[in-house]
């Protein structure tokens, strides 16, 4: 039986919330309400005969307050208003036979939905997966679709962590993007957030210990995976997490800055993910990943367990500091441990750039060494919607190196030894910017996302005004164009030439590190079978013009 949320019975529901702070608690079905019997450990049940998917309820508290679900699968009016039941099974699958996507086979192509149609939806989008397969990508990977306040965000302030966003199209639509993806012989990965709720809709500490001073985040206490009552909010998070695998049958799941979940348990968070998961994996016969974005440089995120966490792969930020770094001249932040040829080198041929050497933006020592890990458990980029939108101006890589430059980037991306992923839009050379948006209701948490984003970046926009978050126009301006007239044409050309390289020969270069010899910027990655060369600079070196690039196989 599921520990958390409805579950929809031959001739009912039954309900179940983790409340222990409260004495009592009741539901409220239409004009009904019912008070939910409590049990041990501060558990409330009831079943109620008749119900239907569909139906909408609230949760009713002593105070006579009303809240939707913590663990609801539907929020029909938003973050605030009730929940609705929905039943996950009545889906009709029509590609049942679907395996998955071998590890090294993964190549990422992330999306924002608002942003990657004009409609703004999980159908427009499907609508739009055989551009991506015809494109050679393998696994379509999805920004936040829990539900957030508003209808514009990037998803990391999403509440209702089981539930899919209206505005998107809901948790039926979701299972129609699935199912149209596997049709295409494409996987679908999601990013779950885990690390932090966002502040508008969050009710769970009404209902309990969910979060603890015990840890501080960026965003306040931290969420509690290892205090008194860490049991069940474990439990609530690793539902959630089986539930998207399980129901909606995706195919893997990023986590979202997993150096932010703080867990001091024998068994962290991550792993826990991993190996529940692993188990719906076993179960259906499929292939089922847990990628982490860390920037921990430490190899335990992938290691197997007792030693590791046990995650199928990690992002890598290392070669996407070192490529933009030294295409860009940029080295402010981050960029002050990169800018040298001999950094893409690092990463290139050993996966982290810092393997325990000192960092002048850390002022410490910071990595583990990469001994002993293969190169499909590392995903690399010179784009991703953190590295752009976080921009005070969310400019693309396209608007900003010369355009000569964004090939031979990404044939060392796409023909390098990480898992690749691509931001959408980068495969023809988007110059829109991806900006920061988002659409609070409450004032002033809206005033203050406003100020803030502008006050953090003041320096970096150098008296430009930072588009503020709330504007509607910073979120329409976000929008892609989908040009493929001239050099747009050209360059998706370029990307879907380089994808099919990367298919034949996704076996050995997930299995291996390739040798890397560098002349100047120019660098040449040989396999056997394959031989790359990439020259990242605008004089000849390496045997190929300036911003030249070549691809030998044998």
């Amino acid at each position: 039986m599921v520990s958390h949320g409805p579950q929809i019975l031959t001739d009912g529901a039954r309900f179940r919330v983790w409340a222990p702070r409260l004495a009592r608690l009741g539901i409220r079905l239409g004009r009904r309400e019912l008070e939910l019997e409590r049990l041990a450990g501060g558990w409330f049940e009831a079943e109620v005969p008749g119900l239907r998917p569909g139906a909408r309820y609230a949760l009713v508290l002593p105070g006579g307050q009303t809240r939707p679900d913590p663990a609801s699968l539907r929020q029909p009016e938003g973050v605030h208003g009730p929940s609705q039941l929905f039943d996950p099974a009545a889906f009709r699958w029509s590609a049942p036979a679907w395996s998955g996507v071998p590890p090294e086979r993964l190549a990422f192509y992330e999306l924002h939905v608002g942003t990657f149609t004009a409609e703004g939806t999980l159908d427009a989008a499907a609508a739009r997966l055989p551009d991506l397969a015809e494109l050679g990508v393998s696994c379509v990977e999805l920004m936040p679709v829990q539900p957030f306040p508003g209808e514009r965000n990037w998803g990391y302030d999403g509440v209702c962590l089981h539930a899919v966003h209206e505005a998107y199209g809901g948790p039926e639509a979701l299972q129609r993007f699935v199912d149209r993806a596997h049709g295409l012989g494409l996987g679908v990965c999601l990013d779950v957030v885990y690390n932090h709720l966002g502040p508008e809709g969050n009710y769970l500490r009404e209902l309990g210990p969910y979060f603890t001073p015990r840890h501080r985040s960026p965003w306040g206490d931290g969420v509690n995976f290892d205090d008194p009552g860490s049991r069940e909010v474990r439990t609530y998070v690793t539902e959630a997490a089986v539930r998207w695998v399980r129901d909606y049958r995706l195919d893997a799941l990023r986590l979202d800055a997993v150096h932010a979940i703080q867990d001091d348990s024998p068994r962290h968070l991550v792993g826990a993910i991993c190996d529940a998961v692993a188990e719906v994996a076993r179960e259906t016969g499929r292939a089922i990943h847990v990628i982490a974005e860390s920037d921990l440089n430490d190899r335990k995120v992938v290691e197997p367990a007792p030693e590791g966490w046990g995650a199928t792969a990690a992002w890598a930020d290392d070669l996407h500091h070192a490529l933009h770094a030294l295409l860009t001249g940029e080295r402010h932040h981050y960029y002050a441990d990169f800018g040298r040829p001999e950094d893409v080198e690092r990463a290139l041929a050993r996966g982290f750039v810092y393997q325990g050497q000192e960092s002048v933006f850390r002022r410490k020592r910071f990595g583990t060494r990469t001994e002993g890990l293969r190169p499909a458990q590392f995903v690399g980029f010179d784009q991703n919607h953190d590295q752009v939108g976080n921009r005070p101006f969310g400019e693309r890589l396209a608007s900003l190196v010369p355009w000569e430059a964004l090939a031979p980037a990404a044939a060392l991306v796409l023909l390098g030894p990480a898992l690749p992923l691509l931001f959408m839009g980068e495969e023809y050379g988007e110059t829109r910017p991806f900006l920061y948006f988002t659409s609070h209701g409450d004032p002033e948490l809206a005033r203050a996302v406003s100020e803030g984003r502008k006050k953090e970046h003041i320096a970096a926009a150098a008296g430009g005004e930072v588009p503020d978050p709330q504007d509607p126009r910073t979120f329409e301006r976000s929008r892609l164009t989908w040009r493929r007239a001239g050099r747009h044409g050209a360059l998706r050309e370029v990307y879907r030439r380089l994808l099919e390289v990367r298919l034949r020969h996704a076996g050995e270069i997930g299995a291996r590190w390739p040798e890397v010899e560098r002349d100047g910027r120019a660098f040449t990655l040989r396999r056997p079978g394959l031989t790359v060369r990439a020259n990242l600079g605008p004089r000849p070196a390496g045997g190929l013009p300036g911003w030249g690039w070549r691809v030998e196989e044998e």
